[in-house]
């Protein structure tokens, strides 16, 4: 399985980016799926996702009501929608699946197998 991610870059505060992540060797109709960021000197931390066995979004509290997660099935892609960013959006953005995921651990990044590269997000103010 791989993931391929893309479409960070720099983007003014109060701008959008569509991050996209690419997966192949699984298809997305049978795994849990989910974007993680990391900031310079700070944890992993969940950002967004879609899971596998109940269809349903789950966002972290900063992302809520800016940031949408959406699949393509026939591209095999995830999406990340970003609105009205701030400069603490700044980090690297990862999307990652996982085949079985416990609901209660969805936002726990070790409960996911496979993570793609990584792609920048720098918001400057």
């Amino acid at each position: 399985v791989q993931l391929q991610a893309s479409g960070g870059g720099l983007v003014q505060a109060g701008g959008s980016l569509r991050l996209s992540c690419v997966v192949s060797g699984r298809d997305l109709r049978s795994v849990s799926k989910g974007w993680f960021r990391q900031a310079p000197g700070k944890d992993r931390e969940f950002v967004a996702g879609i899971f596998r066995n109940t269809g349903r979004t789950d966002y972290a509290d900063s992302a809520k009501g800016r940031f949408t997660i959406s699949i393509d099935n026939a591209e095999n892609t995830v999406y990340l929608q970003m609105n009205s960013l701030k400069p603490e959006d700044t980090a690297v953005y990862y999307c990652a699946v996982a085949g079985s995921l416990i609901h209660s651990e969805r936002r726990n990044s070790r409960g996911y197998q496979y993570w793609g590269q990584g792609t920048l997000v720098t918001v400057s103010s």
